[in-house]
């Protein structure tokens, strides 16, 4: 067991039982227990299986190459409707909904599917990199982050500028511009600090 998914654990104020509960069904079965991207997640032969995590008004599993689990108990959602085609979760409000019949079989089968080498893989985008207004305007002012965004891959590029496009206000815009400037300039892509994760 991991001492620090104990801290995780504990450290939440609601579903802290209900948490010990699945750890305890998952220390069962053959997985390695780690942090990875600040939950508990359990791997088999060094592939990701199911993470737990607890939110305000949920807590639940989130199994990484769920779109390939039958489902057979209709329990799994996609996790981000239309931008994930692997990953898939298991919403829980109560104790009482933990299955661990249902949570044992579905992570055999997640684990049968690596056995087989059966994997989602992310799909390539081939869409156009549009870049935001505002950050066009950062790079007419100041060619060295124009030169330091040009020397990322278009995907790092792309994610930049999907940050600032996500954002809904112009507060959130601006705000987002901000974070990323010193990144750009440190040759830090948004998501690197998870790559090694």
């Amino acid at each position: 067991m991991d001492s620090r998914v104990t801290e995780f654990i504990t450290s939440k104020e609601k579903w802290t039982q209900e948490l010990i509960h699945m750890r305890t069904i998952l220390m069962q079965l053959p997985l390695e227990e780690t942090i990875k991207w600040g939950s508990p997640t359990y791997s088999y032969k060094g592939k990701n299986v199911v993470s737990i995590a607890a939110f305000k008004n949920h807590f639940g599993l989130w199994f990484f190459q769920g779109g390939l689990l039958k489902d057979k108990a209709k329990v799994l959602r996609n996790a981000q409707e239309g931008k994930t085609q692997a990953m898939r979760q298991m919403r829980l409000v109560a104790a009482s909904e933990i299955k661990e019949d249902i949570i044992k079989g579905y992570i055999l089968e997640a684990i049968d599917n690596i056995e087989a080498g059966k994997e989602i893989k992310p799909k390539r985008t081939t869409k156009p990199l549009l870049i935001p207004d505002l950050l066009n305007e950062v790079f007419t002012k100041n060619e060295d982050i124009k030169i330091a965004f040009n020397e990322f891959t278009k995907s790092k590029q792309r994610d930049f500028a999907d940050h600032i496009f996500g954002a809904k206000r112009e507060t959130t815009k601006l705000s987002r511009l901000e974070k990323i400037i010193p990144m750009i300039l440190r040759g830090e892509g948004l998501h690197d600090k998870y790559k090694n994760c």
